[in-house]
């Protein structure tokens, strides 16, 4: 299984955000927002942190997909 963000991406741009502006309020490191860009896995602690920052669900930021080869 993989991670998907596109949701989150849609979400920022319903509430005006910017990727930096997530950055900033939640104190993720660039090379976090840039693995999520990629797709790539991040702790459950980041996540979290926005679904606090952005006062939404889990499953209104991330999807599980299959794996791509």
């Amino acid at each position: 299984m993989a991670a998907n963000y596109n949701k989150l991406w849609k979400l920022l741009i319903d509430k005006g955000m910017t990727k930096t502006d997530l950055r900033m309020k939640t104190g993720m490191s660039t090379s976090t927002l840039a693995k999520m860009s990629k797709n790539e896995n991040v702790s459950l602690d980041v996540i979290l942190s926005i679904c606090k920052v952005l006062e939404c669900n889990i499953g209104d930021v991330v999807d599980a997909t299959e794996k791509e080869d």
